[in-house]
């Protein structure tokens, strides 16, 4: 539970999901340190420094700010003022991206086409189409009108929504989209709180879309509680299988773990380190140029991701979709599958400890790579 802050101090990481917490007054109370504090709020082990007088005061206010983070966060991810800030949005980003925030082009393989559709600022939604059947499925349709467009241009029925996680930028569009195709189901984790979920699912349920689409889903929590990835067999078409990630693994990242300790975290990633190597892997978010360069602090050493960061940075100069990478590249560059590398381990500075399994030592490196990247965001 350590965040470390810029001037090397640490805090609750009950803050660490919140970028805008850097502009508060605790961080540059803790630029002025002097003395540690323990706070009862926080895990064992977690220090914050302040000068003795203050010691009271800092202790109520990191409690102050975990309560008034969990509070936001709560009226985001569950409830109609959430939903409220998300259409704000969508509606700025309408106007800032008229075309959408990257230019992207559909994959075809054997009859089934993958078509990303960018949606807010930075977010992707994904149209899988079955051409012989004419039939869709959506993944994650944030912005319902962007992905009906799309729907519409393809001239194609949708059947079925597959929501990863209950986060607005995830979920915003599914009862919408439901309106205009009344027969469509929604699949999801029963216990994230899914607007509009018609079909909950479990770990390993398969779901058919017309005769070539066939989804598998997989449990996977840390993000959110229930977050969920979906894997599209190729061996049913004859091509790559491709694994809609959501928000738990992004091009050389991975997401905050909002709902979830490190542990839970590593086993849902080791879940997709699992699968196969010519995976393709279609994230839910456009991150894969600020995650490269966190990469490049976090393993330096690393020089295919040098290689792989060289390629984004071209297509991002041209507002190119970096869209789809395979689980193959991903293993080898993204820190984030990699927290049993001890060239990263060398690079974090972290040792197994004599008394410490394999797997807690991992999810200790994991929890050092999140804190890491979390202060990266917010520089």
């Amino acid at each position: 539970c350590s965040n470390r802050v810029r001037g090397g101090h640490t805090l609750s990481a009950c803050l660490r999901p919140a970028r805008w917490l850097s502009s508060f007054s605790v961080f540059n109370t803790a630029r002025r340190c002097s003395h540690t504090v323990r706070s009862p709020h926080c895990s064992p082990g977690v220090r914050v420094q302040a000068p003795a007088g203050w010691r009271f005061r800092l202790e109520w206010t990191c409690s102050s700010f975990c309560c008034f983070f969990l509070s936001r966060y709560s009226l985001y991810s569950r409830t109609k003022l959430g939903y409220m800030f998300h259409k704000r949005q969508m509606k700025k980003a309408r106007e800032k991206f008229p075309t959408g925030h990257s230019r992207t082009q559909p994959t075809t393989i054997n009859g089934v086409k993958i078509i990303p559709v960018p949606v807010l600022s930075d977010n992707y939604s994904y149209v899988i189409i079955d051409t012989a059947s004419r039939l869709a499925a959506v993944v994650d349709p944030a912005d319902p009108k962007s992905v009906q467009a799309c729907l519409e241009e393809e001239g194609v029925t949708l059947e079925a929504i597959f929501c990863t996680h209950k986060h607005w930028d995830h979920s915003g569009g599914n009862r919408a989209l439901r309106r205009y195709h009344s027969s469509c189901r929604v699949y999801g984790s029963a216990t994230d709180n899914i607007p509009g979920l018609t079909h909950p699912l479990t770990d390993k349920d398969t779901v058919d879309v017309g005769t070539r689409l066939r989804f598998r889903a997989f449990c996977t929590p840390g993000h959110t509680v229930g977050h969920m990835i979906y894997l599209l067999d190729g061996c049913v078409f004859g091509g790559h299988s491709s694994l809609f990630s959501g928000d738990l693994l992004f091009l050389s990242g991975c997401g905050r773990m909002f709902e979830g300790t490190a542990s839970t975290m590593l086993s849902s990633l080791d879940t997709v380190s699992s699968l196969n190597d010519d995976t393709l892997l279609w994230p839910g978010h456009e991150y894969a140029e600020d995650n490269l360069l966190f990469a490049a602090e976090a393993e330096p050493s690393n020089m295919v991701r040098e290689q792989k960061l060289q390629w984004v940075l071209k297509q991002r100069s041209q507002r190119l979709c970096t869209s789809p990478s395979t689980l193959g590249e991903e293993k080898q560059y993204n820190p984030f599958l990699r927290s049993h590398a001890q060239d990263l381990h060398r690079a974090l500075g972290l040792h197994q400890n004599q008394d410490e399994d394999w797997t807690s030592y991992r999810a200790r490196v994991l929890e050092e790579l999140r804190r890491r990247k979390d202060i990266y965001k917010s520089r």
